[in-house]
């Protein structure tokens, strides 16, 4: 049975450590995923900060890291005296994300990264915002003929008409999310295929 497992990283890893109360080895991950469910593809979905640098839209179908890592690195190394501390501290740690996200390509997640934009909210502020559901789901339906079974880790419900479609279709569905986040009708559809996501502390966290 061909498996595909689909990340849906702000949904699962949404507030990173702080919220999960654990760090992730994304390699422990992998592996868990091949040798409990035989995945054979790990499709990863999320947002990185790219600070100005020329994203096509219309020819990318993710973020160039390898280029993106360039032009962080060029904005610290030759505009150091522009930037105030805050900025060079925010520039760092968006490197930083940029440098696990190769890491991960590395171990062999196949990346769909969106640039983060900014979006004025009613009250003045901005949020950063980079949401991958409709290329998850876009993914979701584009693969259906290269798998025949799922692994969805994500308990946002608005994937629910794709995995009924799916399942319609004569795929097995399981989902694999932190519970707590997870939508009702999701956790009602999975059934006895839903798997909590926070019971995989011990085999996957990193140390």
């Amino acid at each position: 049975m061909k498996t595909h497992a689909f990340i849906d990283a702000s949904n699962l890893f949404y507030g990173g450590e702080k919220s999960l109360g654990w760090k992730i080895d994304y390699q422990k991950l992998l592996r868990y995923l091949q040798d409990k469910y035989s995945v054979t593809t790990v499709f990863y979905f999320g947002g990185v900060e790219i600070h100005d640098f020329k994203y096509d839209y219309q020819n990318d179908t993710t973020v160039p890291l390898d280029n993106v890592e360039k032009h962080l690195r060029s904005l610290l190394e030759n505009g150091g005296k522009q930037l105030n501390e805050a900025q060079i501290l925010l520039i760092g740690r968006h490197l930083q994300r940029v440098r696990f996200y190769l890491k991960l390509e590395k171990f062999g997640y196949t990346l769909f990264l969106k640039p983060v934009k900014l979006y004025e909210q009613d009250d003045g502020t901005t949020k950063r915002k980079a949401n991958c559901d409709v290329e998850m789901a876009f993914y979701l339906m584009k693969e259906k003929e290269n798998f025949d079974r799922i692994l969805l880790l994500s308990g946002d419900g608005d994937f629910l008409p794709v995995l009924k479609y799916l399942q319609g279709a004569g795929k097995e569905v399981i989902v694999l999310a932190r519970s707590k986040r997870t939508a009702k009708e999701i956790r009602q559809f999975a059934g006895s295929n839903f798997r909590d996501f926070e019971y995989l502390k011990y085999r996957l966290k990193m140390g």
